[in-house]
């Protein structure tokens, strides 16, 4: 048994729903301690520490700490990180000048499994201990990663992307050889550990009808998986689909009609989505991972997430880095973003439930809260500690902070990978700041 101690934060359910009182617990100074992979015990240090055994191993990370659960990225892609950064273009434009070109050079797999470890770090750095993930066409490209997550014993979701229209032809599968190579990675990877497999059509501009036909018939087979893809980013592409669908009432309906919507499906964006596909996703479980810094720096719009959660039919949401068009694997970063997409659309994002999105929402959108995502007994024991006085200006300025709440908005205002002092993963501690 391990533990560690420290002020500490996290959810007993959403505070979307019920509000922050009854969902948000914060301890001044916990414990958490960990066997096996798991939490065993969590709450005040003064009623744990009695209960541990002799002998234990209690790290204390001081009282400018805050332990939580480790953040969860519910939508990224892995092959992007290379050309993270890349100039000027929208959407459609930027998958064809850097996205495709970028993926054309994981045909050769040591380039892929040397990009796989580098994300790995970097969401270890940046306290991320579960990710939902893109691969490439390519079915090593998915190998790669998740023999090097195995290797580290992160929990995490990922697939082959199915693609086989309007992409180099390089890139392209068929509907049959990307549901054949996809059941094979199904069988080599699924459940195996903490590893998880995600069917992946890219989205409906680059999967011709019968190869989303192939990945609903593949996802019925194996109702276990996650299915993720792309969803009304832009209002170019919403229009783009419809012309390619012209026979589907809506973009969702797209995938609706091929047996692509239901529960552990992880729709990427929403922005452009109207009340119907709404109601849709609330009836069917699915959820939509919010990426504003991806939105921001494509120009496609500005999620409004009090939309999506309206409580008469509210829609599960996840956070997204959405690496590369997304600009950072801070989590902290994200969700400055996602509290200025709220501002544009006339609403505001308390620090409190934006912490519920970065960890037990992101959970709950992969449908995996039953395991990771809080801090509890008998959950998966991935944590993140943050350091709450990372920089000159975040100390200075968290003397005038008048209560926690204000403490946590200037974190997810000014941190951010540098806010991140350790992560643990399964109980381990898998990365520590230097």
């Amino acid at each position: 048994m391990t533990a560690v101690r420290g002020p500490a934060l996290s959810f007993t359910g959403d505070p979307f729903r019920d509000g922050l009182e009854a969902t948000m617990v914060h301890e001044p100074d916990a414990i958490v301690a960990m066997t096996g992979g798991r939490i065993s015990h969590f709450g005040p240090a003064g009623r744990i520490a009695p209960l541990l055994p002799p002998g234990t191993e209690v790290r204390d990370w001081g009282r400018d700490a805050l332990i939580s659960a480790g953040f969860v990225d519910s939508h990224v892609h892995y092959p992007q990180t290379p050309m993270i950064a890349s100039h000027g273009a929208q959407l459609l434009d930027w998958l064809n000048r850097y996205t495709f070109p970028t993926e054309l050079k994981y045909a050769d797999k040591a380039f892929a499994r040397d990009v796989a470890r580098v994300f790995l770090q970097e969401n270890l750095r940046n306290g991320i201990t579960t990710s939902c993930v893109y691969c490439t066409v390519h079915a090593h490209s998915v190998d790669v990663l998740f023999e090097e997550a195995e290797k580290i014993g992160l929990r995490l979701a990922a697939g082959k992307v199915l693609m086989d229209r309007n992409a180099p032809e390089a890139l392209c599968d068929t509907a049959q050889s990307g549901y054949d190579d996809s059941q094979a990675l199904i069988a080599r990877w699924h459940g195996r550990g903490r590893l998880l497999y995600a069917i992946t059509p890219r989205f409906a501009g680059t999967s011709s009808p019968e190869q989303l036909a192939a990945a609903g018939a593949l996802w019925r087979q194996h109702g276990d998986c996650l299915m993720q893809t792309h969803i009304a980013e832009t209002r170019d592409e919403v229009a783009w689909v419809a012309g390619l669908f012209p026979d589907r009432r809506s973009y969702l309906d797209v995938y609706d009609h091929h047996g692509l919507c239901g529960r552990r499906a992880v729709f990427g964006h929403g922005i452009w989505l109207d009340d119907a596909e709404m109601q849709h996703l609330h009836a069917t479980g699915a959820a939509i991972a919010h990426c504003p810094t991806s939105n921001f720096f494509l120009g496609s719009g500005a999620f409004d997430i009090a939309r999506a959660m309206r409580a008469d039919r509210p829609v599960r949401v996840g956070l997204g880095t959405d690496i590369g068009a997304g600009t950072t694997f801070s989590i902290l970063s994200t969700l400055n973003a996602a509290y200025k997409a709220a501002q544009l659309n006339g609403q505001t994002l308390s620090a409190g439930h934006a912490y519920y999105l970065a960890t037990r929402g992101g959970a709950r959108a992969m449908y995996l809260d039953d395991r990771i995502g809080s801090l509890a007994p008998g959950m998966e024991a991935d944590l993140v500690v943050l350091d709450l006085r990372s920089t000159p200006l975040i100390d200075y300025r968290m003397r005038q902070a008048e209560d926690f709440a204000e403490q946590l908005f200037v974190q997810m205002t000014l941190g951010d990978d540098r806010a991140v002092q350790a992560t643990y993963v399964a109980g381990r501690l898998a990365y520590a700041r230097p």
